[in-house]
Protein backbone atom coordinates (compact mmCIF):
# COMPACT_ATOMS: atom_id res chain seq x y z
CA UNK A 1 0.00 0.00 0.00
CA UNK A 2 1.04 3.55 -0.68
CA UNK A 3 0.31 6.72 1.27
CA UNK A 4 -3.04 8.11 0.13
CA UNK A 5 -4.67 4.73 -0.48
CA UNK A 6 -7.80 3.74 1.44
CA UNK A 7 -8.01 1.08 4.12
CA UNK A 8 -8.71 -2.27 2.41
CA UNK A 9 -11.85 -4.06 3.48
CA UNK A 10 -11.40 -6.93 5.90
CA UNK A 11 -13.32 -8.87 8.53
CA UNK A 12 -11.19 -11.00 10.87
CA UNK A 13 -11.64 -12.77 14.22
CA UNK A 14 -9.78 -11.47 17.24
CA UNK A 15 -8.38 -13.35 20.24
CA UNK A 16 -11.93 -13.85 21.59
CA UNK A 17 -13.39 -14.95 18.23
CA UNK A 18 -15.17 -11.57 17.87
CA UNK A 19 -14.93 -10.25 14.32
CA UNK A 20 -13.48 -6.83 13.60
CA UNK A 21 -14.30 -5.22 10.28
CA UNK A 22 -12.26 -2.48 8.67
CA UNK A 23 -15.55 -0.51 8.63
CA UNK A 24 -15.38 -0.43 12.46
CA UNK A 25 -12.17 1.61 12.23
CA UNK A 26 -13.56 4.42 10.10
CA UNK A 27 -14.22 7.58 12.10
CA UNK A 28 -11.07 7.41 14.21
CA UNK A 29 -7.36 7.16 13.44
CA UNK A 30 -6.07 3.60 13.42
CA UNK A 31 -2.75 1.82 13.63
CA UNK A 32 -2.69 -1.64 12.06
CA UNK A 33 0.51 -3.52 12.50
CA UNK A 34 1.39 -6.81 10.85
CA UNK A 35 3.93 -8.96 12.62
CA UNK A 36 5.41 -12.43 12.00
CA UNK A 37 4.45 -14.60 15.00
CA UNK A 38 3.26 -14.43 18.59
CA UNK A 39 5.82 -14.97 21.35
CA UNK A 40 8.93 -14.53 19.22
CA UNK A 41 11.51 -12.05 20.60
CA UNK A 42 10.96 -9.18 18.14
CA UNK A 43 7.18 -9.58 18.22
CA UNK A 44 7.12 -9.55 22.03
CA UNK A 45 9.18 -6.34 22.07
CA UNK A 46 6.89 -4.74 19.49
CA UNK A 47 3.64 -5.84 21.15
CA UNK A 48 4.81 -4.73 24.60
CA UNK A 49 6.00 -1.38 23.25
CA UNK A 50 2.53 -0.78 21.77
CA UNK A 51 1.12 -1.84 25.16
CA UNK A 52 3.39 0.57 27.04
CA UNK A 53 2.34 3.49 24.83
CA UNK A 54 -1.30 2.41 24.49
CA UNK A 55 -2.63 5.25 26.68
CA UNK A 56 -0.90 7.78 24.43
CA UNK A 57 -2.61 6.24 21.40
CA UNK A 58 -5.97 6.35 23.23
CA UNK A 59 -5.45 10.04 24.17
CA UNK A 60 -5.00 10.78 20.46
CA UNK A 61 -8.19 8.79 19.82
CA UNK A 62 -6.45 6.07 17.83
CA UNK A 63 -7.21 2.37 17.74
CA UNK A 64 -4.31 -0.12 17.72
CA UNK A 65 -4.72 -3.55 16.09
CA UNK A 66 -2.14 -6.29 15.59
CA UNK A 67 -2.45 -8.89 12.82
CA UNK A 68 -0.61 -12.16 12.26
CA UNK A 69 -1.49 -15.61 10.96
CA UNK A 70 -1.66 -17.09 14.48
CA UNK A 71 -5.00 -18.55 15.57
CA UNK A 72 -7.35 -16.72 17.95
CA UNK A 73 -6.38 -19.21 20.70
CA UNK A 74 -2.67 -18.49 20.27
CA UNK A 75 -3.45 -14.75 20.22
CA UNK A 76 -5.46 -15.14 23.44
CA UNK A 77 -2.49 -16.72 25.22
CA UNK A 78 -0.10 -14.07 23.86
CA UNK A 79 -2.43 -11.24 24.86
CA UNK A 80 -2.95 -12.65 28.34
CA UNK A 81 0.73 -13.46 28.94
CA UNK A 82 1.84 -9.91 28.04
CA UNK A 83 -1.24 -8.01 29.25
CA UNK A 84 -1.95 -6.50 25.83
CA UNK A 85 -4.91 -4.06 25.94
CA UNK A 86 -5.64 -4.06 22.20
CA UNK A 87 -7.07 -6.57 19.75
CA UNK A 88 -5.03 -9.17 17.89
CA UNK A 89 -6.58 -10.40 14.66
CA UNK A 90 -6.09 -13.80 13.08
CA UNK A 91 -5.31 -13.68 9.35
CA UNK A 92 -4.89 -17.46 9.09
CA UNK A 93 -4.58 -17.60 5.30
CA UNK A 94 -2.63 -14.30 4.97
CA UNK A 95 -5.38 -12.90 2.72
CA UNK A 96 -5.40 -9.52 4.47
CA UNK A 97 -1.60 -9.43 4.58
CA UNK A 98 -1.73 -9.78 0.78
CA UNK A 99 -4.41 -7.06 0.47
CA UNK A 100 -2.11 -4.69 2.39
CA UNK A 101 0.82 -5.84 0.20
CA UNK A 102 2.99 -6.70 3.21
CA UNK A 103 6.25 -8.14 1.88
CA UNK A 104 8.02 -11.20 3.24
CA UNK A 105 11.64 -11.24 4.40
CA UNK A 106 14.54 -13.69 4.18
CA UNK A 107 13.61 -15.05 0.75
CA UNK A 108 9.94 -15.37 1.64
CA UNK A 109 10.50 -17.39 4.81
CA UNK A 110 9.42 -14.79 7.37
CA UNK A 111 6.22 -12.72 7.18
CA UNK A 112 6.98 -9.01 7.09
CA UNK A 113 6.69 -6.53 9.96
CA UNK A 114 4.87 -3.45 8.63
CA UNK A 115 2.82 -0.81 10.43
CA UNK A 116 0.10 1.18 8.66
CA UNK A 117 -1.32 4.43 10.08
CA UNK A 118 -4.71 5.62 8.81
CA UNK A 119 -6.55 8.87 9.47
CA UNK A 120 -10.22 9.08 10.51
CA UNK A 121 -11.41 8.66 6.93
CA UNK A 122 -9.40 5.47 6.40
CA UNK A 123 -6.74 7.12 4.26
CA UNK A 124 -3.19 5.80 4.71
CA UNK A 125 -1.03 8.61 6.07
CA UNK A 126 2.13 6.64 6.86
CA UNK A 127 3.63 3.17 6.67
CA UNK A 128 6.75 1.80 8.27
CA UNK A 129 8.50 -1.41 7.23
CA UNK A 130 11.29 -2.82 9.39
CA UNK A 131 11.78 -6.41 10.43
CA UNK A 132 14.64 -5.63 12.82
CA UNK A 133 13.56 -2.34 14.43
CA UNK A 134 10.45 -3.69 16.18
CA UNK A 135 10.15 -0.89 18.74
CA UNK A 136 10.59 1.88 16.15
CA UNK A 137 7.13 1.01 14.74
CA UNK A 138 5.55 2.64 17.82
CA UNK A 139 7.60 5.84 17.44
CA UNK A 140 6.75 6.06 13.73
CA UNK A 141 3.04 5.55 14.42
CA UNK A 142 2.90 8.16 17.19
CA UNK A 143 4.78 10.74 15.12
CA UNK A 144 2.43 10.25 12.17
CA UNK A 145 -0.67 10.55 14.38
CA UNK A 146 0.63 13.62 16.22
CA UNK A 147 1.28 15.29 12.86
CA UNK A 148 -2.44 15.16 12.01
CA UNK A 149 -3.67 16.27 15.44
Amino acid sequence: MKVGELLPHFNLPDQDWNNLSSDDLIGKPSVIYFYPKDDTPGCVRQACSFRDQYEVFKEIGAEVVGISSDTPEIHRNFQSKHNLPYRLLSDKDDLIRKKFKVPTNLFGLIPGRVTFIFDESGCLIHRFNSQMQAERHIEEALNALKAIH
